[in-house]
């Protein structure tokens, strides 16, 4: 049998959650704090992000700066982040109560054993073969991920003119890029009516820059031998067009990268796809965890970051004893809503990081809202909560917040109002 080396908390996932994480369980004291990262850099996505947009409105960063501080802040504390670790399975733990995870690196195979683990594996774009797109296999075929690594981190060249598939903000992030890099950017290709971002970013893009937007429009076909040489779009109407360009980006269609929750029979959520979370960000898994966008793709770094240090107050609940909350009634959604995240509620226990009650303040003694995405605009949007047809809860939103490309906040004020026999919560938009 492999001997097992104890810790007392794994973090999985450098990125922002991660760090985040770790950074506050070893500023309090955790015990020793390891964090296994299968890249040869800490960091996460925004390592490789060259454009502004993190950090706070007062003190904006770059991705790579942002990501340093991060990094920063979990060693300073005290925490080893552990670089070229790739996560492979779990194993029976062979401590009572402990998580037991199979890892290899550049030492070779470990088995490495936690009283809590973190998940913060982040997520990832659907490649060209997932989303099932005809054609040749020729080189020039990108992620958004892919670009930004050989753009931003190797300085490679990527051709001289690319087709980016999707509207969305990290579409047009990806047109920087291609531009950043030398290439004229054809079109943007999008299946929807209109662009999934802010009214001025598009029209910067239209207006400025020249980047013209097809709407209703699919990619059809990858064509070319050795080299991208074209795309095969299809416009609503039927008809056919041949964009010709040797360089194709498809982006967004996030998906969880939930391989290890899923091998560790954690619950999963059919909406998000990411493990089922507590308010607390407890998983199914007693002494388990889970934080950042595997929870949600995707949500922004400065988000996934607060989610990490959230769940490690619980952690530190956990290693003080608090007892691992019930499977807790599912909260659930109608269309057009997507999901929801948390999507898990026991009725009546109080957050380990919440020490109760302030009658100074009684929003102090609440978890954070739940995070929810739409499928579609919603003209006079209102969400309502019922649990077995009782109405719970109803909200009005603005509606420039209910936009497909943005994030709705559900309070939790009334999570009193649950009945703890109850049946399912449901969300439904109206």
């Amino acid at each position: 049998m492999t001997a097992v080396r104890q810790v007392d908390v794994l973090v999985v996932g450098a990125g922002p959650a991660g760090l985040a994480a770790a950074a506050r369980l070893a500023t309090a004291g955790a015990g020793r704090v390891e964090v296994l990262e299968r890249e040869t850099r800490p960091g996460g996505v925004p390592r490789h992000c060259a454009h502004g947009g993190f950090g706070t409105w007062t003190r904006p960063l770059t991705g790579p700066r942002y990501a340093h501080l991060l990094t920063a802040a979990a060693e300073r504390a005290g925490a080893v982040i552990r670089t070229r670790t790739t996560v492979l399975d779990w194993e029976v733990a062979a401590v009572p109560g402990a998580n037991t995870l199979l890892t290899v690196g550049p030492g070779g195979p470990e088995a490495l054993g936690a009283r809590a683990v973190v998940l913060a594996t982040g997520a990832r774009e659907r490649p060209r073969a997932a989303r099932l797109v005809p054609g040749t296999r020729p080189a020039g075929v990108y992620t958004t991920g892919e670009l930004q690594r050989a753009v931003h981190l190797f300085g490679q060249r990527i051709g001289t003119r690319a087709v980016v598939v999707g509207a969305r903000d990290v579409s047009y992030a990806a047109a920087r890029t291609v531009r950043t890099a030398g290439a004229e950017v054809v079109a943007l290709v999008t299946e929807h009516p209109r662009a999934r971002t802010s009214p001025a970013r598009a029209r910067s893009a239209r207006l400025v820059q020249g980047i013209p937007l097809l709407t209703g429009t699919t990619v059809a076909e990858l064509l070319g031998h050795g080299r991208l040489s074209g795309v095969r779009v299809r416009h609503r109407d039927g008809r056919t067009t041949v964009l010709p360009c040797d360089t194709v980006v498809f982006t967004g269609d996030f998906v969880p990268d939930h391989e290890l929750a899923r091998r560790g029979a954690l619950d999963l959520d059919p909406g998000t796809r990411g493990p089922t979370v507590h308010t607390a960000l407890h998983t199914s898994r007693p002494g388990v965890f889970a934080a950042g966008n595997l929870l949600h793709a995707v949500e922004p770094a400065g988000t996934a970051a607060r989610e990490g240090a959230r769940a490690a107050a619980a952690v530190l609940g956990h290693l003080a004893g608090v007892p691992w909350p019930r499977p807790g009634i599912p909260v659930t959604v109608e269309p057009p809503l997507r999901w929801i995240a948390p999507n898990r509620l026991t009725p009546g226990r109080v957050d380990p990081d919440r020490p109760g009650p302030d009658r100074r303040n009684p929003a102090a003694a609440l978890p954070p809202p739940h995070l929810l995405r739409i499928d579609a605009p919603l003209p006079r949007p209102v969400l309502y909560v019922h649990q077995d047809g009782r109405l719970l809860h109803r909200a009005r939103l603005s509606p420039l917040t209910a936009q497909p490309h943005r994030t709705l906040t559900l309070g939790v004020s009334w999570h009193g109002r649950v009945d703890p026999e109850g049946g399912e919560v449901r969300v439904s938009a109206g």
